[in-house]
């Protein structure tokens, strides 16, 4: 009843693009188009332009090493309202490939600038342009944006502004996956000092600001990886984070100091399948297990007795989804806020991660696709 299986797994995402498309607001929908026209169409010689802009593209789904392309684009003069920013950092984040790849829940139109995530710099503004002013830090308001470029023109309300003193590669992986860490742990259960959370995937990056985030709050975690050649520099390397327990998927049902815990209240679920249902096995009664990821490409089968004897509860979570909703636009500043000063404070590092200049792509793209069931340094495009 609860297991689907994975074949189906395209067509229900066509279904849901339908119903995803209704979240956007006018006003988004509005946004990515101007930046879409901006990009593709081509501006008349007669024009002044201002800068030149590099951009990966693609015109059609496959493998991101054959169908992501560089073209140069020359940027025609501000418009009252607009910016120039120029992009200090982009990360490629596992949702970019399956992106290129067709299998995303999100489809973009084609031709397309890639790229979800990024951190610029205001170097530019026609009066009068918000609260905005030249060398301030920025990163995009929506998805989709297209950060794979050195350059853009938009206007202020597409971008949100950071503190100033931000690390670059922190602030270039700011919106992804700490914003998916902190939800996760305050948005389904009600957890509080000495309580105890059990997560898969340990090491991606998600589950590294989970790890941070647990010790700052003072929660005890509970971490899952996958056994490897290495696994003793990963365990210290998880442990200096601020882990208390790290075992691997084998140890996990042996571990003397997880019997010795509490039972966890929150399960964060990465991988699925097999993994999810060992994740469940732990829970407690009336404990909520949380799927963000699917990295086995299997479904999340859930034993009989977890439902109703335990009284387990299962979520999905997807921060793209959050970040549309409207409510929750005042509570996506404030979280921005704590997290921008966690970053500043050093009490959250971002990933283990590699600075690949910008005509490099094809090698970032390649080494953003480790082998399964591993995860690699994060490749941030640069173009210095």
């Amino acid at each position: 009843m609860f297991a689907k299986n994975f074949s189906s797994l395209k067509s229900s995402i066509t279904s849901f693009d339908l119903k995803f498309t209704s979240l956007f607001n006018q006003r988004q929908v509005d946004k990515l188009q101007k930046c879409h026209e901006q990009s593709c169409c081509n501006f008349s010689l007669s024009q002044r332009h201002l800068q030149t802009s590099e951009e990966l593209i693609m015109e059609e789904y496959g493998e991101p090493q054959l169908v992501v392309k560089k073209r140069s684009v020359e940027l025609p003069s501000l418009k009252p309202g607009e910016i120039l920013v120029r992009v200090l950092a982009s990360p490629i984040n596992p949702s970019d490939i399956n992106t290129i790849q067709g299998m995303y829940a999100v489809k973009p139109d084609l031709p397309c600038i890639l790229g979800n995530e990024a951190v610029a710099e205001v170097i530019q503004v026609e009066s009068p342009s918000g609260s905005l002013e030249v060398g301030n830090w920025v990163i995009p308001s929506y998805n989709a944006w297209g950060t794979w470029r050195s350059h853009a023109i938009a206007e202020s309300s597409d971008f949100i502004k950071l503190p100033s003193g931000m690390d670059r590669a922190a602030a270039a992986t700011l919106a992804v996956n700490p914003t998916t860490a902190y939800r996760m742990l305050r948005d389904f259960v009600d957890l509080k000092p000495g309580d105890t959370i059990i997560q898969n995937a340990a090491n991606s990056a998600v589950g590294r600001n989970v790890i941070q985030l647990c010790s700052h709050y003072g929660y005890k975690s509970i971490n899952v990886v996958r056994d490897r050649p290495t696994i003793a520099e990963l365990k210290k390397e998880l442990t200096d984070l601020g882990a208390d327990v790290v075992v691997t998927e084998r140890e996990l049902r042996t571990d003397r100091k997880i019997r010795q815990m509490d039972k966890p209240a929150l399960a964060l679920n990465c991988v699925s399948g097999k993994s999810a249902t060992e994740l469940l096995r732990h829970v407690q009664d009336g404990g909520v297990l949380v799927t963000y990821g699917g990295m086995a490409r299997q479904p999340v089968t859930v034993p009989v007795g977890s439902l109703i004897f335990n009284d387990v509860r299962l979520r999905g979570y997807w921060q793209t989804r959050w970040n549309l909703n409207p409510d929750n636009q005042s509570a996506r500043q404030e979280m921005l806020n704590d997290l921008c000063e966690l970053f500043k404070q050093g009490k959250l590092t971002p990933p283990p991660y590699k600075f690949v200049h910008f005509s490099d792509y094809q090698t970032a793209l390649k080494d953003a696709m480790p082998a399964e069931g591993q995860v690699g340094a994060k490749q941030i495009l640069v173009f210095d």
